[in-house]
């Protein structure tokens, strides 16, 4: 055992610095490899949080593929990157131990730690495109390498997919190998015709009787059965169009080769090798095991532990139980609301455990659709649901909306279509970098013509929010909520026109703002500050409020639960301020701080807008990045302060 950070990397996997070393192993040692590697994910991760179920599916697989091709010169490129662990460990990175956290490696493939990693931290489906366009110019410019890229059949799901595969089956010369990666999953088991049609190519008849009879060869030939072995994978890749009727694949022009048991070294380098003495697009598909050799995966019924957080790893079950959180409050509400109103749909995009639709899936099953990782096809479909008279609700984290802005815009806000968007991870989320935060749904929203969005402060305040939303039917809402535990109860001091007041020092009377000041108020000059705080950030400007109330400094908070349209109450609030400071975990331009400050044209007060920069933020704990970018109680203290210094 080697040691590196807090953990000790096993022996054989300590000696690979580069893919180029796993050249020279004997199959005896690709299968210890294997072990080894599948071992120290399991402690790394359980201490750290992590994808763990795919990685341990991929094992076998990314050591067949180092082995028969040469990155950095042969591009490899893994879709989402959710199974790019091993390909981390294979090209030297051993240290696990801060995963995902500052300063630690990334979840993803990185650019900035290895030359091996090429795309990063992406969102699902876009592999092949990436694959078209770098095998595109390497043609271009005489280069003979190959391009490798890995999709899961989850991402098969994903409409991107498919435009990438209709162009590259139409060159027939390049070097390009799609792997599918078929374990029969995306976060939960994979929907859909594509998922039909790879089952029963897995599932076949003529598939099983060919995998019998090579188990008899095996068994009669005893070690020379492995050349048996590969015998009877040629003879049945030449017996394919007699097995397997018709396969869409060729149909589109792509050589099909397959399928072939993802976690057998020997029979994917050789099915590799194939593929690449053909030099043209080929499509292999392998079939693997979502958290394969980690009993507590293999028996998770959910998700084979696609994502954990801390977990036990003799058990796998969690450190430290999670808390009632927001996914779990909607979750609540939804199946109370689904209870009382017929009308009323879920949508998901593969991912119905996380976004919390899953016990209104349980209650309701003929009413949550899983579309597949299909954004945009769950918008426009939701529409078209809202046109025939139901009420959809679309759970998705507030990242992935992205991918649906022109859907939002042009099939439901057009049509004036009553859909209801529900943005789960919504702000700074953290561990998983720049593409997960979902810090742009505001400022890209903000442009939609008659769309309502809701930022909820706190559990009643999200019961009540959705509940508003849904009643909505002629135009789009949204509802926005972090990642993670619920805060505490935070009641209204009162409420006017639709806007909660939290906290309140202002003077009731210019005779009490001008009476005899202390030093700290003499300082500040007795200034009255309007802070609308909003979502996630109130409990750190509640907590702000206090310290600079303390100082002397005049503070109300103020919550409008909609930031969109904005609230008029909030522009007669704003008379009666010095200063006007909005706290928002979104972009700071475009943002709902932009849209007030175009609301107070006309006013006097100076304004100020606490935000997230626009930029790619890297991967950090959310305390952290709040700290980083001066969104916690201390950077919003001292914004409000040196604000105040400044127009005195």
């Amino acid at each position: 055992m080697v040691e590196s950070g807090l953990h000790a990397v096993p022996a054989l996997l300590a000696g690979i610095q580069h893919p180029a070393e796993l050249k020279s192993l004997q199959v005896p040692q690709l299968k210890r490899l294997a072990i080894e590697i599948r071992r120290h994910l399991i402690t790394s991760v359980s201490r750290t949080g992590g994808h763990l179920g795919p990685n341990l599916g991929v094992v076998e697989l990314t050591i067949a593929l180092h082995r028969v091709f040469d990155s950095p010169e042969d591009t490899l490129i893994f879709d989402t990157g959710h199974q790019s662990y091993v390909h981390k460990l294979l090209t030297g990175r051993h240290d696990f131990s801060q995963l995902r956290q500052e300063g630690g490696l990334s979840g993803y493939p990185s650019r900035a730690e290895s030359d091996h990693d090429v795309l990063e931290n992406s969102h699902a489906s876009s592999s092949l495109s990436w694959a078209d366009g770098i095998s595109r110019e390497k043609e271009r410019q005489g280069d003979t390498t190959w391009t490798v890229a890995v999709i899961g059949d989850g991402a098969l799901t994903g409409g991107m997919a498919w435009e990438a595969l209709n162009n590259i089956a139409a060159s027939k010369e390049r070097r390009v190998l799609i792997v599918i990666n078929d374990n029969g999953r995306s976060y939960a088991p994979t929907i859909g015709g594509v998922a039909h049609h790879l089952d029963t190519l897995r599932t076949s008849e003529g598939y099983e009787r060919t995998l019998a009879w090579g188990k008899r060869a095996l068994l009669g030939l005893g070690e020379p059965g492995r050349a048996a072995y590969d015998a009877l994978h040629g003879l049945k890749a030449g017996l394919k169009d007699a097995l397997i009727p018709q396969v869409m694949f060729e149909d589109l022009g792509l050589k099909y080769l397959g399928p072939v048991d993802g976690h057998d070294v020997a029979a994917l380098e050789n099915i590799f090798s194939r593929a690449k003495g053909l030099n043209q697009p080929v499509l292999v598909h392998v079939h693997t095991q979502k958290g394969r050799g980690y009993t507590p995966a293999e028996e998770d019924i959910a998700d084979r532990f696609h994502a954990v957080g801390q977990i036990h790893p003799e058990t796998g079950l969690p450190v430290a139980p999670a808390r009632f959180g927001w996914t779990s409050v909607f979750a609540d509400e939804m199946c109370q609301i689904a209870r009382e109103n017929p009308r009323v749909v879920g949508v998901t995009a593969a991912m119905m455990l996380p976004v919390g639709l899953g016990p209104m899936s349980e209650e309701f099953p003929d009413r949550v659709i899983d579309v597949g990782i299909a954004e945009q096809h769950a918008v426009a479909a939701a529409a078209g649901m809202a046109f025939e008279g139901a009420h959809p609700v679309f759970a998705v984290y507030a990242t992935f909306l992205n991918r649906a802005f022109d859907q939002v815009l042009m099939d439901v806000a057009l049509h004036k279509a009553g859909v209801t968007f529900v943005l789960d991870r919504a702000g700074l989320t953290g561990d998983d970098g720049a593409s997960h935060n979902g810090m742009w749904d505001i400022a890209m929203l903000s442009m939609v013509p008659g769309l309502r969005l809701a930022a909820p402060r706190d559990e009643a305040n999200l019961r009540a929010c959705l509940r508003e939303a849904i009643a909505v039917d002629d135009a789009p809402t949204v509802v926005r909520y972090r990642k993670g535990d619920m805060p505490e109860p935070m009641k209204a001091v009162r409420s006017v026109g639709g806007v909660d007041v939290l906290f309140d020092t202002f003077p009731e009377g210019e005779s009490d703002r001008d009476a005899h000041l202390d030093d700290a108020l003499r300082q500040t000059g007795g200034k009255r500050v309007l802070c609308v705080a909003t979502g996630a950030l109130v409990p750190d400007a509640l907590t702000a409020a206090q310290r600079l109330s303390d100082e002397g400094i005049r503070m109300r908070v103020v919550d409008p639960r909609w930031l969109f349209p904005v609230n008029p109450v909030l522009v007669e609030m704003s008379k009666e301020a010095d200063l006007v400071v909005t706290v928002e975990d979104g972009l700071v331009d475009g943002g709902f701080g932009s849209a007030l400050r175009d609301a107070l044209a006309l006013s006097p007060v100076p304004m100020v807008s606490c935000g997230i920069p626009r930029s790619f933020l890297p991967h950090a704990s959310r305390v952290s990045l709040k700290a980083t970018l001066g969104l916690d109680a201390d950077g919003i203290a001292s914004k409000v302060r040196e604000a105040c210094a400044s127009t005195s």
